[in-house]
């Protein structure tokens, strides 16, 4: 158990800093949008462009990786959302922000610093890619038509609308995306063989390298002032769908999926065991449902310690 704890300890003791320094004062909570902000459109870019430039293609894509990660995350989204209607009888938005807490990773702030603690920094950059691609292309577009679609049932032209208005707005989202832009290079640089000139390869590097420890850093200085009060049973329940459901799901899909490296495996289902991403209760803002994200991103965060650390055992 030691060994496991080697990986995940400087991981949450990072979280510990950013969240203790940023309590005491040293720090405000609004430094961390700043500090988000460098690693979402620097830092994280670069890493993703070296982590696909400096490899083949061949090695990159993995059609197995994507599939299991993709249909995993729908599984878990879908039974997210159906709880919440059916169950917890909240409202289509409220449905959608719960399915999207349980199925929507933070992969580059805390999955790529876990797997790469495993199985190194180009690995995990190559499972990030993949990762991203899902999250960007798929998951948070759809759950967040689904939440723009929340209209009577009556106004059925309304809601197709809102369908397509919602779907535009994420496409022009994804062009404006640095990662995305980073990933797209990425693979441009892969394809064609291209190579940095090498002041501009090593300014990449210093970037790359400042992702993890940073992005850490934010997402402990971003959970001070979160209240958690009354919201008991939504937050126990989308922390246990994003830590346990999801995981499992992928999982599952990896069984059921033709054969794959080992290594993608393991780091498939530790990119899906990791918390929602850390704009979760930005996103839910739009809706009015940011402090229910907010308790919930909080509680699951520090439930991870306990269950990523069970994960790593049980696939070790």
């Amino acid at each position: 158990m030691l060994d496991i704890l080697a990986i995940t300890g400087p991981i949450y003791l990072l979280i510990a800093a950013g969240y203790l320094t940023t309590r005491a004062g040293l720090f405000a909570r609004a430094d961390m949008r700043v500090f988000g902000k460098f690693v979402i459109n620097l830092a994280l870019p670069a890493l993703l462009f070296n982590a696909l430039s400096q490899r083949a293609v061949a090695e990159v894509l993995n059609p197995v990786f994507v599939a299991a990660y993709a249909l995993g995350s729908l599984m878990a989204m879908a039974l997210g959302v159906l709880w919440a209607r059916r169950v917890a009888g909240k409202t289509l938005s409220a449905s959608a922000f719960v399915g999207m807490g349980m199925s929507c990773s933070n992969s580059g702030f805390i999955g790529y610093p876990l797997v790469a603690q495993v199985f190194g920094p180009v690995n995990a950059g190559i499972g990030l890619a993949l990762a991203m691609v899902v999250e960007n292309f798929l998951l948070l577009p759809l759950a967040l038509a689904l939440a723009d679609s929340d209209v009577p049932a009556s106004a059925g032209a309304g809601r197709a609308a809102r369908w397509r208005q919602a779907l535009t707005q994420s496409a022009r989202g994804l062009v404006r995306n640095p990662m995305i832009w980073g990933i797209a290079i990425g693979f441009a640089f892969s394809l064609l063989g291209w190579r940095l000139p090498v002041p501009a390869a090593r300014a990449v590097d210093l970037l790359a390298a400042a992702c993890a420890a940073l992005s850490l850093f934010v997402i402990g200085g971003s959970l001070v002032g979160v209240a958690t009060r009354g919201m008991a049973r939504d937050v126990a329940a989308i922390a246990a769908g994003k830590l346990v459901l999801h995981p499992l799901a992928v999982l599952l899909c990896v069984w059921l999926l033709p054969p794959m490296a080992r290594e993608l495996q393991i780091a498939v289902v530790m990119f899906a065991a990791v918390p929602m991403l850390g704009i979760y209760p930005i996103l839910a803002q739009k809706h009015g449902h940011d402090g229910p994200a907010a308790a919930a991103q909080m509680g699951t965060t520090v439930a991870s310690f306990v269950t990523l650390n069970l994960l790593l055992w049980f696939l070790r």
